[in-house]
């Protein structure tokens, strides 16, 4: 219940806010209720809480600063402090409660705290259907009581991930991004609508989302996106790819270890580590060996996820001619954190003075394995 009370206080104090035409004005119109003289109410509106004296044990003075203390945020960064918005309604209530002649003015300044989380609910999502800042501020504040266990607010966001093409992108992706909170079978119908849709700003988030909810209906259409022309999206279906640790997928992700972008590449090879198998194992090791980029750790890293198997193949490569591939053995190395690999690490940290193709030393790149390993291996004694 407390949580709910909290939630309750949040979002009344970010409509006190929001809900305004002019926050400024709204914060004057506030101070002014509280009978305070014009000298500290022009202190509090110019943002100097300096000049406004303490006076912790009169709640009409705690009101002033707190709302004066808002004022001084929206003038400094133009941000609203969530947390000093949720002060000023129970202050006004027991302002109000202590000096009953302020008790009208307050609340026409403040209005009617709400009524429960049932209300809220319902006014959030009748504003999805506002103009575009408060349709986003409700799908906000649908998500923080979603995320408390509200059925009702899970249902309306349940309505927005059903159909695409009735959403605002952003709306859409905001849902998307928290569909653990509400997802279920349900929605597999319009998420794969709006997979296919790949015209669709939000086709990226619907891969996710799918993933995230284990719809491996999707994966033909989540694979068919590793060619799109957005490389925002092709990254985003190597993640999905990655999260449903498909194995048909891993032709078509060792081609995008290739890719033009290089966060793309990055993301592929993370995905085939987690895949795992001998064909994405040997994806990776090919690209290693034939881009020979020292700047490549997405590949180094992507091998060493593949654990003990690997590591005596990668202690073979650091004797390789080729200073890249040497450097590229190390990180991978120490990210194994196994035993086997600390005394190659430590042997070219000593003696090898190559340089790679950008400049670095080997005995760097064998230095920094030998620290990943220590702390890998410190972090797992913790524990």
């Amino acid at each position: 219940m407390t949580d709910r009370r909290d939630a309750i206080l949040r979002l009344w104090g970010r409509q006190l806010y929001e809900r305004q035409g002019e926050p400024l004005a709204w914060a004057e119109a506030v101070l002014e209720t509280t009978g305070r003289p014009p000298t500290a109410i022009t202190a509090a509106m110019s943002g100097r809480l300096d000049a406004l004296p303490d006076a912790p044990s009169d709640p009409a003075w705690l009101l002033f600063r707190t709302v004066g203390k808002l004022v001084a945020n929206l003038r400094g960064d133009g941000l609203y402090d969530a947390d000093v918005g949720a002060r000023i309604g129970p202050l006004a209530l027991r302002l109000g409660e202590l000096e009953p002649l302020l008790a009208s003015p307050l609340g026409d300044a403040l209005g009617p705290p709400p009524d429960g989380p049932a209300s809220l609910v319902t006014v959030h999502a009748a504003e999805l259907s506002g103009h575009r800042s408060i349709r986003v501020r409700a799908i906000d504040a649908l998500l923080e009581w979603a995320e408390l266990g509200h059925a009702q607010a899970r249902a309306a966001l349940s309505q927005v991930v059903s159909d695409h093409r009735t959403q605002d992108v952003t709306v859409w992706t905001k849902a998307l991004n928290r569909i653990a909170l509400f997802g279920h079978a349900s929605l597999e119908p319009g998420l794969l609508r709006a997979l296919a849709d790949t015209g669709h700003r939000g086709v990226r988030w619907s891969a996710l989302a799918c993933a995230e909810l284990g719809f491996r209906r999707a994966v033909p259409l989540i694979t068919a996106l590793l060619e799109h022309p957005d490389p925002m999206v092709r990254e985003g279906a190597c993640q999905a790819l990655g999260l449903f640790a498909e194995p048909a997928a891993v032709p078509a992700l060792t081609a995008r270890l290739n890719d033009e972008t290089d966060w793309v590449r990055s993301r592929a090879a993370q995905a085939l580590g987690q895949i795992g198998g001998d064909q994405a194992l040997a994806g990776l090791w090919q690209a290693m060996r034939e881009r020979r980029d020292p700047k490549a750790g997405h590949l180094s890293s992507a091998i060493a996820a593949f654990g003990p198997p690997v590591v005596d193949d990668l202690i073979t490569l650091t004797t390789d001619p080729d200073p890249d591939l040497r450097a590229l053995a190390c990180r991978a190395l120490g990210s194994t954190a196994d035993d086997r690999a600390l005394p190659a690490l430590e042997r070219l940290a000593a003696h090898d003075l190559a340089r790679t193709s950008l400049g670095g030393l080997v005995a760097t790149a064998a230095r920094q394995g030998l620290r990943t390993a220590h702390r890998m291996r410190a972090r797992t004694a913790s524990t």
